[in-house]
């Protein structure tokens, strides 16, 4: 099968606005390395195409692309083939890599360049649950005690309630102790997902330094910008005592609901649920 970016924008226009966060010639290897600092380069393509085989494959000019590994950069299914081909025909004159976080993360999950495998990726991901955003309190000023209190406590009683666990808060330098029975709730659940989503929703935890508030955005508890805002709290508690620094913090902010954002839609089209892909496609 052989399709044309073009057609397919057409057909999953809505899916695509959220992504903006045959024979061939030779393959066609991505130019950035795991261990580079490469960001951009200038675009030496014009059309982005889809073929399935099996598997589903990115054609640029209708060249194969390519891992930075050196594999063939193929995906599980349609939905996650469009948002990658529309990543690469949102280029314009320059290639900014750092803006494909979709790519990127098929990259990881393809070449696996930690050569890691679930069990390890689960318990690095554990290991935030730890230390995670919302289950660690301040105690001064009372401002923003009362904050941290009215917005982290209502999500963290969600999650407890929805996972029948105890995680607790604290604002002690340790954090609060997990129990093991929790963690285990949570291991046996992150287990569940396959190894493309746990990929995905790792990349998530690391950017909102938070399971409580990532599983609460994967489970359509908390939106993108509320998932963000909350692991955001204290930076925006000083923002409103202190002043903005002009662009930067906005800047930054764009920049973390954007790889946030990435990393929920690559959780849910990496899903071996076609019922959660075709939800997300009629939302």
């Amino acid at each position: 099968m052989f399709r044309s970016i073009a057609k397919i924008q057409r057909q999953f226009g809505k899916l695509l606005s959220v992504c903006e966060v045959c024979p061939r010639k030779q393959p066609l290897t991505s130019s950035f390395k795991y261990s580079t600092a490469i960001t951009e380069r200038k675009k030496f393509y014009e059309d982005v195409t889809i073929t399935q085989g099996g598997l589903f494959e990115i054609n640029l000019d209708r060249r194969k692309l390519k891992t930075p590994g050196g594999k063939l950069f193929t995906v599980p299914n349609e939905a996650l083939a469009i948002a990658v081909a529309t990543e690469w025909d949102a280029q314009r004159e320059t290639l900014k890599f750092y803006t494909m976080h979709l790519t990127t993360l098929c990259n990881t999950a393809l070449d696996n360049p930690t050569q890691r495998n679930k069990d390890q990726m689960i318990n690095a991901a554990l290991k935030f649950l730890e230390t995670d955003t919302v289950c660690y309190r301040v105690d001064e000023p009372h401002g923003l005690v009362e904050l941290q209190k009215n917005e982290w406590d209502p999500v963290l009683h969600w999650i407890e309630n929805r996972y029948n666990v105890t995680i607790g808060s604290s604002s002690n330098i340790l954090g609060p102790e997990i129990p093991e029975e929790t963690k285990d709730t949570f291991r046996q659940h992150l287990n569940s997902y396959n190894f493309w989503s746990l990929t995905g929703l790792e990349f998530v935890i690391t950017q909102l330094k938070s399971v409580v508030l990532s599983l609460g955005m994967i489970d359509r508890h908390l939106s993108v910008e509320q998932a963000v805002l909350l692991s955001r709290l204290e930076e925006e508690y000083q923002i409103r005592s202190w002043g903005n620094v002009e662009w930067a913090h906005d800047y930054d902010n764009f920049e973390l609901r954007a790889r946030t954002a990435a990393g929920a839609l690559f959780v849910h089209l990496s899903s071996e649920s076609s019922t959660v892909k075709r939800k997300l496609m009629q939302d």
